[in-house]
């Protein structure tokens, strides 16, 4: 396995993330537990989950299953840098789910989750502190105020965003700079891959300029990435979500099928090469890969040892151009 540092932090991590969103709804305890211990006897040490992650009337389970697993011992909680989420509501059923201040960025929300974050995952300290999307309600003297006492508690040791656009990563950096006290945010999670490229107009750029690790989540755009025509045409799984939304506009499915016959002409397996581009992207700290099983895994894991040719690089870029620098992608 490769490391870098975490943004501008001494942290250093794994060039891969092993997120965890499918432990509980598609991936059971015992299975999750063989894929964190998979993932970091391959070196893997960068771990992403969220509060919400079960959803519905399980979320907060996807914590719990992580916490068990550090339970078991073996050093594993003191080899893993733990990174978790907070915005979502988490108040029970019924009457508790119609009660304020269970979500968001408020500085009572952010005490109670992580509090509650803590509990579920049996830890004593969160490495990496995400916001989950930003809250248009709350200004960030009141989150970096709830987030100074935190720190000050040892509780959680650096925060990060997700989902946050770039004026919102320089507002959050320039209120904590003002403030003093703690750094600010070190690392932005958001969308990214080769066909959802519009992070680099604005939030990679920010990210760079403040310093922050960018970690992409869904490099495989929900599938769409993973060589999903081939696997139609060799009768496995089908297209579902967003996949399946995007092969139906007949110019996107041609834009895929230049993408797999590329990588075919080259004899790389896409998954690998969609991650395997991430990792030559600027700013990019390391891809989120999701693995529902020990072989998705195997074949992300490979992605990191891949080396892009410039020719293939080039005809990636030829079908997926990006939408260049900002302001020049909408201005002169």
């Amino acid at each position: 396995m490769k490391y870098t540092q975490l943004g501008r932090t001494g942290l250093k991590v794994s060039r891969l993330v092993l997120g965890t969103m499918n432990f509980g709804p598609q991936t059971d305890e015992a299975d999750s537990h063989a894929i964190m211990d998979a993932a970091l006897d391959a070196g893997i040490n960068f771990f992403d989950t969220a509060n919400v992650y079960g959803w519905g009337e399980n979320k907060g389970r996807t914590e719990s299953i992580i916490g068990n697993w550090f339970a078991k011992g073996g050093e594993r909680r003191d080899k893993v840098v733990l990174a978790t989420k907070v915005y979502g509501n988490m108040a029970g059923s019924g009457t508790a789910a119609a009660w304020p201040n269970h979500d968001k960025l408020s500085a009572v929300n952010i005490r109670r989750a992580v509090d509650a974050s803590l509990k579920r995952l049996q830890t004593d300290y969160i490495d990496v502190y995400q916001f989950h999307h930003i809250d248009r309600a709350t200004p960030f003297e009141e989150i970096w105020q709830a987030i100074d006492v935190l720190v000050q508690q040892g509780k959680i040791l650096y925060v990060g965003s997700s989902n946050f656009p770039g004026y919102k990563i320089a507002q959050a950096n320039e209120t904590a700079a003002r403030r003093g006290g703690t750094i600010g945010l070190v690392s932005e999670q958001c969308l990214y891959n080769l066909a959802e490229r519009r992070a680099e107009m604005e939030v990679i750029p920010a990210a760079q300029e403040y310093g922050l690790g960018v970690i992409p989540w869904s490099p495989l755009h929900g599938g769409l990435l993973g060589g999903v025509i081939k696997k139609e045409v060799q009768g496995g799984r089908r297209a579902s979500g967003r996949a399946a939304d995007t092969l139906a506009d007949p110019s996107s499915r041609a834009q895929i099928q230049a993408y797999e016959d590329l990588l075919e002409k080259h004899e790389v397996e896409p998954g690998e090469a969609a991650l395997a581009w991430l990792l030559t992207r600027p700013g990019v700290t390391g891809p989120i890969v999701g693995p529902r099983t020990a072989e998705q895994l195997d074949s992300a894991l490979r992605a990191v040892e891949l080396e892009l040719s410039e020719e293939l690089l080039t005809g990636l870029a030829e079908i997926f151009p990006g939408p260049g620098p900002s302001p020049e992608a909408f201005a002169w």
